[in-house]
């Protein structure tokens, strides 16, 4: 064979081959399929897990209410004690279903011949009872701190139904009415835990 024409021959071959190598990737990416205009599905990973908002299921039947802007601020409040104070997600299930029994998450001031004693803020602590002051028990992150103290005091609180739990704390004349809150506050310590 010809010098010349074998060494273009194999020349040839080598580009192609050489193309088909280079090429071959953008190639087969570009025969995949585009799925241009589907959904795709995006999975929240770092959204809290229900099974440890609510460990023990909900006790009885839960009650419900829509939230103001206000509020909503109070449980974004409380959840962020929650995490200075370095507890986990279901100490802010606990504090929050506290709230919405005690105040309905509304930081409340001497309500007059309504009020109950002393009772002052999102969890109606009182200062004759030592809570702190009347600035401080209004004070969204000083009473929810406050709160958690308490909270911590109470060996295995964990592993309690929230009722106990935050009856052990509050020392309420209704014990048994913090758990109609719980499935409203687990699900407001998942919806705002991480936003």
């Amino acid at each position: 064979m010809n010098t010349i024409f074998r060494k273009t021959l194999l020349g040839v071959a080598g580009l192609a081959f050489t193309g088909g190598v280079f090429a071959g990737p953008i190639a087969a990416h570009a025969a995949e399929p585009v799925h241009a205009g589907k959904p795709v599905a995006v999975v929240q990973a770092d959204k809290p897990d229900m099974g440890k908002l609510i460990p023990h299921g909900v006790q009885g039947a839960q009650s419900h209410i829509d939230l103001n802007d206000e509020q909503v601020a109070n449980v974004k409040a409380i959840i962020a004690a929650t995490k200075k104070a370095g507890m986990p997600e279901r100490a802010a299930v606990v504090s929050i279903a506290t709230s919405l029994q005690e105040s309905k998450l509304e930081n409340l001031g001497h309500l007059g011949d309504r009020n109950d004693h002393d009772s002052l803020g999102l969890f109606q602590q009182r200062p004759s009872s030592g809570w702190g002051t009347p600035e401080q028990i209004t004070d969204p992150e000083y009473s929810t701190t406050a709160f958690l103290k308490g909270l911590k005091q109470v060996d295995g609180w964990q592993d309690m139904p929230l009722t106990k739990a935050a009856q052990t704390v509050q020392v309420s004349a209704y014990p048994d009415a913090y758990a109609q809150w719980e499935q409203q506050a687990a699900d407001l310590v998942a919806q705002h835990w991480n936003s």
